[in-house]
Formats: structure tokens, sequence, C-alpha cells
């Protein structure tokens, strides 16, 4: 088992590749530095095999497939993952290994936001998407992750071994956050600068469809992991909802003793039953979480054990 591998997702970085394996043979002299490179139609690959990485293949678009494919063929005691864009310099990466090596972090969140973000990239809606699923995700699932979306982040062994990669594309980061938080891996955020992309590179994330994605991604992530708290939500709408219709028919009820629009109370009595339903449905999967948790502990413990023998 390596000490610290680092991690590269590539698709189409002739640009800047070069220079990102040499900064983290560099930062990270005993790393084993890894560039799996994801269909480019440029010189990438040969590029990244020319600066001395380990260069590797995955044919599945998409950064998530990228990503799955790493977590399932690489063993090290931690992962440095980096983007192969020259946006993140290396300076933090010594500090971030440390922190999962020698003070047990889980996940380390290289913290873009915090630093020259907002003044580097030049994409307003990028800005306002990542404030966005900060605010959201520390809401819903009351945590305090500094940048979501970041794609300089450090992990255990334990981390990656126990991580079901479902997301295909950009969503991952938030797929990985979500699942720190949820089974109570111990996360750190860290400082980073950020530069924007030099002359020439171009930014594979679309804005819109890419964002649209990561968003039905934390959705989907807080039905899953928060069951009782997402239906419970809907269970309120929808009742409340059919109380605010009944109001006027009772108040005509007991001003003349007459029921008046009956379909409104007929929709507003299967609105009740709905969300009662819903209230229900919470709470099995509620239960159902609670041992979703507890056979991840046992999960991680195997884990442990595997790593101890390598």
């Amino acid at each position: 088992m390596e000490k610290i591998a680092v991690l590269i997702p590539c698709y189409n970085e002739e640009h800047t590749i070069e220079k990102v394996v040499r900064d983290v043979r560099e930062a990270l002299p005993e790393a084993v530095v890894y560039v799996y490179d994801n269909n480019s139609t440029d010189r990438t690959a040969e590029l990244a095999q020319a600066a001395g990485a380990v260069l590797r293949y995955e044919h599945k678009q998409g950064k998530g497939n990228v990503i799955r494919r790493m977590f399932r063929e690489i063993d090290a005691e931690c992962y440095l993952m980096i983007d192969g864009d020259d946006t993140y310099p290396l300076n933090c990466a010594k500090e971030m290994t440390d922190k999962v090596l020698s003070h047990n972090a889980d996940m380390v969140v290289g913290d873009r936001l915090s630093s020259t973000y907002f003044s580097e990239n030049k994409r307003p809606f990028h800005n306002f998407g990542n404030s966005l699923m900060r605010y959201g995700i520390n809401k819903l699932f009351r945590t305090d992750i500094k940048d979501v979306m970041t794609g300089y982040r450090a992990f255990s062994y334990e981390f990656v071994k126990t991580f079901p990669v479902v997301s295909k594309g950009f969503e991952i980061e938030t797929e990985m956050t979500i699942h720190a938080v949820n089974y109570n891996m111990q996360v750190e955020n860290l400082v980073v600068e950020f530069r924007d992309r030099p002359e020439g590179s171009v930014s594979k994330l679309n804005t819109y469809s890419d964002g649209l994605r990561v968003i039905r991604k934390m959705i989907q992530l807080y039905r899953n992991y928060k069951p009782l708290h997402f239906f419970g939500i809907i269970c309120a709408v929808l009742i409340l909802a059919a109380l605010l219709l009944m109001i006027p028919i009772f108040r005509v009820y007991l001003e003349s003793g007459l029921v008046p629009r009956f379909p409104t109370l007929i929709v507003c009595g299967f609105m009740v039953l709905a969300g009662i339903q819903s209230f229900f449905a919470g709470m099995i999967l509620e239960v159902m979480d609670a041992k979703d948790k507890r056979d991840f502990e046992y999960r991680l413990s195997e884990v442990s054990a595997e790593k101890r023998q390598k």
C-alpha cells in the first residue's frame, strides 16, 4: 500500500497537466501521482506520462466515473485529489495530507471560497452556485462545510473504501460531502488559494445543466439521508394547504349549516391522507436509515482491519 496517492482526473487539459504533475511531485516527492485520462482528444495523456505520472484510463465519460475507477484501483493511506487545470497551488498539499495521516481526518476540504475564489473566478453564476450549495447543504444537514464544490480534497483509506460512488459527473463533490457528514466522519476545512484557469484552458463545467444536476443530487441525497425531515416537510405542506382550503368551507358551515363546495372538501380530505402517508413513509425510512448507519459502522471496522493487514 502506498503512503500518499495523488489523483488527477483529466479531460483535455494539455495546457496545464504537465505543470500540475511537476508541481505535485515537487510538493509531495514521496507521493505516487496518478493521472486518469477521460477520453481526451488532445495531448493530455502524452504530456502527463512525460511529466512522470502513472497514466491510466477511464472510458466512461464523466468525473464521477473517473473517481469511481480511481477509488477501486488504488490503495493508499492517504489520497489527495486535485484537478488538472492548474487552478490550485500546491503549497497546501503537505498540510492537507498531514491532517489525514497524523490527525485522523477522513476528508480534508480545500476551501477556496474563504480565500481568492470570488476575485479570481470570472464566472458570476459559478460564484452564486457555489455559495447557494454551501448554504443549502449546511442548513439541510446542520454542518459547517466551507466549500462544497471544491475539487481539491484529501481522503483517508477508510473514506475511499466505504464511499459508494453513484454520481457520473460533476455532482460527485456534493455526494462526497454529504456522505462524510451523514456518516459522522471527521471532516476538516483548510483554506487554499484559487487562481483562474490560464489562457487557452477551457472549463468543462456547464453552469446551467451541471448546476441543475448538482441541485437535483442535493435534494436526492437529502431525501435518502434525512427521510423523516424530507417527508415531514411534504406532510406539513399538504396538511397546511388542506386546512387553508377548508377554512372558508367551515366558516359557511358554522353560519348556515350548509356544506358548500363538496369537490374542494373531498380534495382536502385526500391531501390530509397523502400528508399522513408521507409522514409514516418518512418514519419507516428513518428506521431503515438508522440500520444503514449501524451497518456502515461494521463496514468501517472491516475496512480499518483490511488497512492494517496491507
